[in-house]
């Protein structure tokens, strides 16, 4: 199983930015899937997630600003960011698990076993 997340970069306070996350050896939409941030100093935090047939969860601090979706098709995760703030920097990781779990752990680390390398998004 591989994820390789794309489409970071440099984004201005107020812009976006959508994040890719294309999947191989893994299908999308099987299993609890999420988007996470690591900051500089901080823990590994984990903003947006979907799991199998439920709605997606989102970090307060990304409520309304970003939204996570999943091509079946091509097999990838996005996360479309909006209205990025400063603190909004970091390094995206996209994760899923293997495993069924249930829809409240889906935003905790210790819920995924396969792991991104990371795209950094840098605000400026």
């Amino acid at each position: 199983v591989q994820l390789v997340e794309s489409g970071g970069g440099s984004v201005q306070a107020g812009g976006s930015l959508t994040l890719s996350c294309a999947a191989s050896g893994w299908t999308v939409g099987s299993r609890c899937q999420a988007w996470f941030r690591q900051a500089p100093g901080k823990e590994r935090e984990g903003i947006a997630a979907l799991n199998y047939g439920t709605s997606p969860v989102y970090a307060d601090s990304v409520k309304g600003r970003f939204t996570i979706s999943q091509d079946k098709v091509k097999n990838i995760l996005y996360l479309q960011m909006n209205d990025i703030k400063p603190e909004d920097n970091g390094t995206y990781i996209c994760a899923a698990s293997r495993t069924i779990v249930i829809p409240s752990v889906c935003l905790q680390p210790g819920a995924h076993d396969v792991w991104g390398q990371g795209t950094q998004v840098t605000v400026s």
